[in-house]
């Protein structure tokens, strides 16, 4: 990991748990944490500036995502290109790739939000929900095809700490 674009915000600085990989083409700005066998790949922006952001343990950030002032739980994904600003993350869930999670909206744990998707400012999705469209609707995992169990797994197994490990040259 290099330090190159990790920046300083008004004293506050960037802080990485010994045993998280983040990309050194990742940005972070201000007060950003990230936790323990988390992962952030390349492209990533985390902005600390307005309010921090928290990445949680075994939470893995995908290519090209923003996110700003923000909290992420512990087993948080968040895919390829996704934009969260000041949203709250519960633990064990799923942000598909180019999915917006706009200004105070809050996901409940173990919710899987489809690809695309555009979460209204303030919007509470509760947990265990399917969350898809433009806007958002929501639908109780429950009343799905998904299998939780499936998904939820590659939380588990440590698939993407694993990955982050193999790549060391985007993490020296």
């Amino acid at each position: 990991m290099v330090d190159s674009r990790h920046y300083a915000f008004e004293g506050t600085t960037p802080t990485i748990d010994d045993n998280a990989s983040v990309s050194r083409e990742a940005t972070l700005v201000g007060d950003v944490h990230v936790g323990a066998d988390a992962s952030v790949w390349p492209g990533v922006v985390l902005r600390g500036d307005i309010g921090p952001v928290r990445i949680g343990q075994q939470a893995h950030i995908g290519d090209n995502a923003t996110i700003h002032a923000s909290t992420l739980a512990d087993r948080v994904m968040v895919g390829h290109g996704a934009v969260l600003n000041e949203a709250t993350i519960d633990e064990q869930s799923l942000v598909g790739f180019n999915t917006t999670v706009n200004t105070g909206a809050t996901i409940g744990s173990n919710t899987v939000v489809a690809a695309g998707t555009v979460i209204p400012d303030e919007y509470d999705i509760p947990p265990e929900s399917f969350v898809r469209g433009v806007p958002a609707e929501i639908t109780p995992l429950e009343e799905t095809t998904i299998d939780p169990e499936e998904i939820f797994e590659m939380f588990s197994s440590g698939e993407y700490t694993d990955l982050a490990e193999r790549h060391e040259e985007l993490f020296e």
